[in-house]
């Protein structure tokens, strides 16, 4: 299994702040030489405040070296509604800072929150965390992008219900906010990597979200890595590396 979790890291080249928290941070890895585009990772860690962005300098560190300029925001791991105030302040302060080719990607419940991010559109006018038009392209890395799957499934000892505060039946009303299943069509191309062997969130996630987007009229291309479980698609030293880098390249 890999160490990813608990790899050291280089640090980050700067840091920007995007709230007065200590959590609404911005960091930046720069590349060596000129940008070829610009990538915006939000971690996962299935919502929960034991896991920070420490755990994804690795990649952001690998994907730099490649030429590319890469944010990666930290967010109140806080649950309702905090956790959405902070990703829309992010994702709202990346665009502001991007120039060129953008991509907007996260890792599992990182997943959720990039393709939330990006339905934004689709929500309520009235909606504080409404945004007019999707910015770009999403990447999901072994995405939960179905809150409401990841109920039904107790993926992460319910952690989908922990951060709503409830299964769908009991507060509604968030998921149809905080679903990116139920703000289908996103509107932007969609691309979902998965590993065959993932036991965290099984690759049925993107299958079946996938085939759902599509339907809807999205643009969808589906990666399965074969062998690779969930931490693989994060680790610049695994197997399936070289086929994420490809996909996170906008």
């Amino acid at each position: 299994m890999s160490d990813i979790l608990s790899r050291p890291g280089p640090p980050p080249d700067r840091t920007i702040p995007y709230g007065p928290h200590a959590d609404q941070v911005i960091d930046l890895w720069l590349p060596p030489a000129t940008s070829r585009g610009w990538v915006a990772y939000l971690h996962g860690g299935f919502w929960r405040p034991e896991y920070d962005r420490s755990h994804a300098r690795p990649l952001a560190a690998a994907l730099a070296a490649t030429g590319l300029t890469v944010a990666l925001p930290e967010y109140r791991r806080t649950g309702w509604p905090e956790i959405f105030d902070d990703v829309h302040h992010a994702m709202n302060a990346f665009t502001a800072l991007a120039e060129g080719p953008t991509l907007w990607s996260g890792h599992s419940a990182g997943g959720h929150l990039a393709l939330w991010a990006a339905a934004r559109h689709r929500l309520p006018r009235a909606s504080a965390w409404f945004h007019p038009s999707p910015r770009a392209p999403v990447v999901a890395l072994a995405g939960c992008c179905s809150l409401e799957r990841c109920a039904a499934w107790h993926l992460g000892a319910d952690a989908a219900v922990a951060l709503l505060g409830g299964i769908p039946a009991d507060v509604p009303e968030r998921y149809a906010l905080a679903d990116p299943g139920a703000l289908l069509p996103l509107g932007v191309p969609i691309t979902l990597v998965h590993g065959t062997d993932d036991d965290r969130v099984p690759v049925a996630m993107s299958r079946e979200f996938g085939a759902d987007a599509t339907a809807r009229g999205d643009a969808v291309r589906l990666v399965e890595i074969t062998g690779a479980d969930h931490f693989d698609l994060i680790d610049p030293l695994s197997p399936a590396w070289p086929q994420v880098a490809a996909a996170l390249t906008p």
